[in-house]
């Protein structure tokens, strides 16, 4: 028992440590409630149109909507965001004041819940804009706020040009860096209603291609809901082409039996590492001292072997510089590397470290080699970073100091058959 303490000591020294580094790198916050709509536009902002599906509860904060606890049944949003001219790409720009001014700011022009007889119409009159009739899903990381997912998603679709449908799936995150235990619940909780929505991408004969982006804890499970399809329908179908597993926080053990689970027949998989993710080597040693999927070196044994065998393409980042202390959301810090990775995945060509010279070599890709491969549109793959901000450092302190004191979340299922889109 001593020893367990002794070594959950250590772990929440080490954790404590990268908060203290996050904190001193000069991070800030953000005004909250940033999802009421506005009704000024600006006419060289452009917008992003998304479908939310959701497993969080609702929030009784205005402009929050939801909030990072459970609900016993799905909710869907239609929200649309404007995007300010002349943003850095990659970079949310988050209003410093409310209400956000659409000149310079992101900002919220309609964030309205849609039922599920809605969320099907919305889904289906996107589809159809899209030239390939497809659909391009999002799930999230660890430690993100509802309206952080929803911006963060919004500057992805915007910078890619892609033209896919797009849906973000959001998990019930807190939004706190001390809430590791309970966002990883909430992942389980979610997966039975992810795996219905791919169940209903499957079946809807509108939509032709199914593209999945997951980032760190959202690799979980996006994993376990394929996983589920998969062995319920005895294969994955045809149309999910692409799985972007961006970071993963996803044991390496358990990774091998959820993709042989998954069959011959399974999405063309890109894995993103980095050897030195500082936030996947606090995760390694939170759970029992095993490699993190996003961490792994792919040249050394068993791991190159196992990746070929499934055909897992793999970009490693470990050389790429960013200004990202924790080096857990490279694709964010460095924009440029991101449109040139995503742009060519969107084509279905195979990446290695000697066909696109990663490292510091892709730092001398120019803008217009980015724009040029990024014409068919491109996915960028700019994953939210789980960001120590004030909000965050002001909830440790209320978790540190009352730890009783968190409202318990309701029981029950995420969603009910008659809930899919």
């Amino acid at each position: 028992m001593r020893g367990r303490q002794a070594a959950f000591r250590q772990t929440l020294q080490r954790l404590l440590v990268c908060v203290t580094v996050m904190c001193l790198s000069g991070c800030s916050g953000h005004p909250k409630g940033v999802l009421t709509p506005v009704a000024e536009t600006s006419p060289r902002a452009d917008r992003v149109e998304m479908l939310v599906a959701t497993t969080r509860s609702r929030s009784p904060v205005p402009g929050e909507m939801f909030s990072g606890e459970r609900a016993r049944e799905p909710t869907f949003a239609d929200i649309t965001v404007s995007i300010p001219p002349g943003r850095k790409t990659g970079e949310v720009a988050w209003p410093k004041k409310l209400p956000s001014n659409p000149k310079t700011d992101f900002a919220t022009l309609k964030a309205i819940e849609i039922d599920v007889d809605g969320a099907k119409a919305w889904l289906s009159a996107s589809v159809r804009k899209s030239p390939d009739r497809s659909v391009f899903v999002f799930i999230h990381g660890y430690n993100t706020r509802f309206e952080d997912s929803v911006y963060r998603f919004a500057q992805i679709v915007h910078d890619s040009g892609v033209h896919s449908a797009p849906v973000l799936v959001t998990w019930p995150s807190r939004g706190r860096l001390l809430a590791y235990g309970y966002d990883r619940e909430s992942t389980n909780y979610t997966r039975n209603a992810l795996e219905r929505l791919f169940q209903y991408l499957y079946h809807d004969p509108e939509i032709k291609e199914v593209s999945i982006l997951a980032h760190s804890m959202g690799n979980w499970l996006a994993m376990e809901g394929l996983r589920q399809m998969a062995i319920r329908n005895g294969r994955l179908p045809a149309k999910f082409k692409n799985v972007m597993l961006a970071a993963p926080d996803v044991d390496v053990d358990v990774f091998r039996q959820q993709i042989a689970d998954m069959g011959k027949q399974h999405p063309q998989f890109t894995l993103f590492v980095s050897r030195d993710d500082r936030a996947l080597a606090v995760s390694r040693r939170v759970w029992g001292d095993v490699a993190r999927l996003g961490s792994i070196d792919p040249e050394q044994a068993p791991y190159k072997q196992e990746l070929e065998e499934y055909d897992i393409n793999v970009i490693d980042l470990t050389k790429v510089k960013t200004s990202d202390r924790l080096h857990h959301a490279k694709f964010a810090a460095s924009p440029e590397i991101v449109q040139l990775i995503g742009a060519r995945i969107s084509e279905g060509q195979t990446l290695t470290d000697s066909r696109v010279g990663l490292g510091e070599r892709i730092l001398v890709a120019t803008t217009e080699t980015a724009a040029a491969a990024g014409s068919a549109a491109g996915l960028v793959l700019a994953a939210p970073a789980a960001v120590v901000d004030q909000d965050t450092r002001d909830a440790y302190v209320a978790d540190a100091s009352s730890p009783g004191g968190r409202p318990k979340p309701p029981c029950g299922n995420a969603f009910r058959t008659e809930c899919r889109p």
